[in-house]
Order: C-alpha cells, then sequence, then structure tokens
C-alpha cells in the first residue's frame, strides 16, 4: 500500500505525542559525550568559497513574508553571489557565542534543540560564477563542495513528475534531513522535526528570494529514492525532504549524465548513533515510489470544513503603512534568534495583526492549490494583547478576524500545554497550527503528513519574522498534543496539533 496505507501516519504520529504521563515516567537522559556535530562534513573535498560582499535585498521583510509570489514573472539566473546570499539567509550561521565548552553557532532559521540536522544541497546548470554541477553548502565555512560534476537537474525534473517550476529553474535547492542530529535528544519524534526545521528554513527562503526577486517555490512531492540517490544520502540514516526550485528560465537543461553511485568520505557524527524503527517505518510509509505517482500526488488541496460562528469577532487592524516602518528582511534575519525569556508585557492588537495578516497565508507550493490555500488553522491563546480580551480564539483567515472561543485568563493552561514551561505561561500570545489529517490524509497519503508538518514550520518561522520586524520577540515549542486540541474543543474536536509559536517582548535587560 506504500503512501496510501493511512494508518501508518496516524500511527507515527499518536506514538510520538506528549503527554503529562509519558514525559514524567520517561527515563532517556542526553549522553553529552556522544553529542552529534552539527555539521555535515565531507573530508576530502575542496572548498568553493561563497561571496561575502553581496548587498542585501532592498525589501522590508513584512512585504517579503507575505508575497504570493517570489519573483515577476520572465527569466530569472541567480549568479554565485545571489546563491550565497540566499544560503547565508536560510541556513548559514549568523551569530557565534563563546561558552565554556567551546564555540557556539547560531543559525538564520530556529532549529529543535539547535541541533540544525537539515543540509541544503545545490543542483544547478551553468550559472554566473558556478559550473553544473550537485554541491553541498557547508555553513561551518560558507562554502560549497562539488559532489557531482555536470547538470543533473533532469534527474530531479524527472523525479518531481516534471514539476512546471522544476523545468523552469535554473537551479533547484534541495533540503535533507539527518536523522541522528536530531534524534540523539528528540528520538522518535525526530522525523515531525524534519518538517518543522525544514520550515523555517524555507520560510527564511521564500522570503529572502522574494526580496532578490528570484522565482522559488516549495516541492514536496518527488520519487525520494532517484533524489536520495543523486545526493548519494546514505539509506536509512538520511533522507530528502523538498525540493526548491530557484530562478526561471526558457532553456530546458539536456538529458542528465548516468547518476553512479557516490562514495564519499565524511566526519563522523559521534562514537555511535541509534536508529528508531517508528522513523523507518514513517519516512517509507510516506515516500513516492515514481515519478508518475509524484505527478499525481501534486495539488488539489482539500477545503477544510468550518464549524458555524458562535463567539465575538474581532476584525485584524493591521496598519495602513507597513512600509514605513518595515526593516530589510536581511537585518530581521540576522537580528532573529529564539526568546529565552518573556515579560509578561502585552504587544499591542496592531502588532498581533501584522503578525497573522502577513505570516499566515498561502505560499507557492506543489501542495498548496489554490496558493492562497493552507492545511493548517492557527488557534491562539491570547494573555496580553491592548484591545483585545484575554482568551482563546481561531483565526479566520477569510474574514481577516479573530473568533473569540472561550474568554478568561489562561496563563497557567497555557504553561501546562508547553510541558509546563514558562514561556507560553508568560508569552503575550501562543499561536498553535492545528489540522484535520483526515481530508489532508484522503488527498494526499501519508505524504500529506509531511506536508502538514512542513507547511506548519513555514507558517512558523514567518512568525518568528513577523515578530522581530516588529523588535518583539518568539519561539516554537512542543507541547502536549492532546490536551491542546481538548483545550480547544469543540472548536477543534478530532484535530492533531502541528506547531507551536510563543510571542512576546522580552525582558528589558535582554533587549538589543
Amino acid at each position: 500500500m506504500g503512501n496510501r496505507d493511512l494508518e501508518q501516519a496516524r500511527r507515527y504520529h499518536d506514538g510520538t505525542k506528549h503527554s503529562y504521563q509519558s514525559i514524567r515516567s520517561d527515563p532517556h537522559h542526553l549522553d553529552w559525550e556522544n553529542h552529534p556535530l552539527p555539521f555535515k562534513v565531507y573530508s576530502d573535498l575542496e572548498a568553493i568559497p561563497l561571496p561575502t560582499d553581496v548587498p542585501p535585498p532592498g525589501m522590508g521583510a513584512l512585504e517579503a513574508i507575505s508575497a504570493a509570489e517570489t519573483g515577476p514573472p520572465g527569466p530569472c539566473v541567480p549568479d554565485l553571489g545571489t546563491l550565497g546570499r540566499l544560503f547565508l539567509l536560510s541556513a548559514g550561521i549568523t551569530k557565534k557565542r563563546s561558552s565554556p565548552g567551546g564555540e557556539m553557532y547560531f543559525r538564520a532559521a530556529a532549529c529543535t534543540g539547535a541541533l540544525y540536522h537539515i543540509d541544503l544541497y545545490l543542483v544547478c546548470g551553468n550559472l554566473p560564477g558556478l559550473e553544473a554541477g550537485v554541491y553541498h553548502f557547508g555553513p561551518q565555512d560558507f562554502s560549497l563542495r562539488r559532489l557531482r560534476s555536470g547538470d543533473f537537474r533532469p534527474v530531479l525534473i524527472h523525479a518531481s513528475g516534471e514539476e512546471p517550476a522544476a523545468k523552469q529553474a535554473p537551479a533547484i535547492l534541495v533540503s535533507a534531513t539527518t536523522y541522528w542530529r536530531n534524534s540523539w535528544k528528540y528520538r522518535a519524534r525526530a522525523y515531525r522535526h524534519g518538517g518543522w526545521d525544514n520550515g523555517t528554513i524555507l520560510a527564511n527562503l521564500l522570503a529572502a528570494a522574494t526580496g532578490y526577486a528570484v522565482p522559488a517555490k516549495v516541492i514536496c512531492g518527488f520519487a525520494d529514492d532517484e533524489v536520495n540517490r543523486l545526493l548519494g544520502l546514505e539509506d536509512g540514516r538520511e533522507a530528502a525532504l523538498s525540493l526548491s526550485p530557484l530562478g526561471r528560465w526558457d532553456n530546458p537543461p539536456a538529458n542528465a549524465s548516468e547518476a553512479a553511485p557516490l562514495s564519499l568520505k565524511t566526519v563522523p557524527l559521534s562514537k555511535s548513533t541509534l536508529d528508531y524503527e517508528a522513523i523507518q517505518e514513517i519516512h517509507a510509509a510516506s515516500s513516492l515510489l515514481s515519478p508518475d505517482e509524484a505527478a499525481a500526488w501534486r495539488g488539489g488541496t482539500p477545503a477544510p470544513e468550518r464549524p458555524s460562528l458562535t463567539g465575538r469577532l474581532f476584525h485584524l487592524k493591521p496598519p495602513q503603512n507597513i512600509a514605513e516602518a518595515d526593516d530589510l528582511i536581511s537585518n530581521v534575519i540576522i537580528r532573529r534568534g529564539s526568546t529565552r525569556n518573556f515579560a509578561r508585557e502585552p504587544i499591542t492588537f496592531e502588532q498581533l495583526s501584522t503578525v497573522l495578516d502577513r505570516a499566515i497565508r498561502g505560499f507557492p507550493a506543489d501542495f498548496l492549490d489554490p496558493p492562497e490555500s493552507l492545511l493548517n488553522d492557527a488557534y491562539l491563546i491570547v494573555h496580553a494583547v491592548d484591545g483585545l480580551p484575554p482568551g482563546a480564539y481561531v483565526y479566520l483567515r477569510k474574514e481577516g478576524a479573530l473568533e473569540l472561543l472561550k474568554e478568561g485568563n489562561f496563563r497557567d493552561q497555557a504553561g501546562h500545554l508547553g510541558l509546563g514551561q514558562n514561556l507560553p505561561a508568560d508569552a503575550a500570545v501562543n499561536v498553535y497550527f492545528l489540522l484535520d489529517m483526515d481530508p489532508v490524509l484522503e488527498r494526499f497519503g501519508n505524504r500529506g503528513y509531511r506536508a502538514a508538518q512542513l507547511e506548519g514550520g513555514i507558517l512558523g518561522g514567518r512568525l518568528y519574522l513577523a515578530a522581530y520586524a516588529q523588535r518583539f520577540g518568539a519561539t516554537g515549542l512542543t507541547f502536549f498534543d492532546d490536551d491542546v486540541t481538548e483545550f480547544f474543543s469543540p472548536h477543534a474536536k478530532g484535530k492533531s496539533v502541528m506547531f507551536l509559536v510563543a510571542l512576546g517582548h522580552k525582558p528589558k535587560r535582554e533587549k538589543g
């Protein structure tokens, strides 16, 4: 049955849920002596340094994250400098900090546990400043390393079932995960994090590409084995998660050379690794086996059923002239972090309106058709927003409004839902992404589960950027799955939680 054995996705999701009992009874501890490297390092390949003197994109963050398209019509061939800037702003090192254990590196996009298990690969034709080939991006030295010489885009085009954006792209970025670099801490739940952490990277990538007027798209549907083989990924340990065509030209690539098996030496991640059967099972069950399956997979996003309106509506009030106060997207990405403490201070309804209006929109993706579609719904617990009563809400995108589900002070409940942490209790707002998995799985099969997690990560990444653009903080959090659904029920009855982002001001001592 493969992708159509829908119980596999449900079984994995249920088996990786957090509950109060599961957390309290869990004997798992972190083996710091076996901590995996945060980079994939090819031992014997020559580094190709990326340019560092490229001007930043001249577009504000709030404009960039909300664009329906990432580039204008017509040809667009990114050069090596532009590609380097896209790598930096999506997955590059933006900050360094000394610690007793050595230097700590922080990346452009948020990642669960700061474990950085997502690698970026580039498959391109001949570009200004870069020969056709398959390359790996090394954040540690801001370089590319060539894994194959020649134009292998046809392999990805074929694997995607001739996806139109891939056929027109001079370059295609591939995101891949190394399971152990995340499962060292999070075990089988790490497969969810592949969607989350790739999603925050892609949120940055789409915004930065918009700033540079480079067309970009997210492709989730492809024949897995063909892509993994092209990149030389280790079966059962690594996996491609998405393709992102970059640019547009009218010169279709010639047939690719045979992609012979790769045997490239890499630095060991840690002394030992552990595989998780649940990860292997959900990946196999959500894999597409052929280009024809990939072609049939994309499009036709199910329209979710909406409960009747029963609560008061509060229509969003974003400012009329956002551009006047909008900081450059590159500045916001470099400034972004994950807030470690929140002050119990309010944000304004105008600020919250801006975050929701700009971040929670459709984006170019093969599983979103029409483009303004989304799989997830946004639910909120509002603690401190000037002009909005504290309580639980659902965001109605079509109406541009929040529907009040229940009014009250729910800081204690929010803290519990976020694994008993202070962050969601102290934040001004918590935004949860939930969806009804049944229609998504019926349409897309188990692969729809990957898409749902990825979309949650992209929307969460946009929330980060929209918050930091307005000079307050954000952080992604995990949660007690069923308790979140119960809290927002009956409106959210039967839905599953994909992602959680807390928003609010940092304590004054941490601002700056």
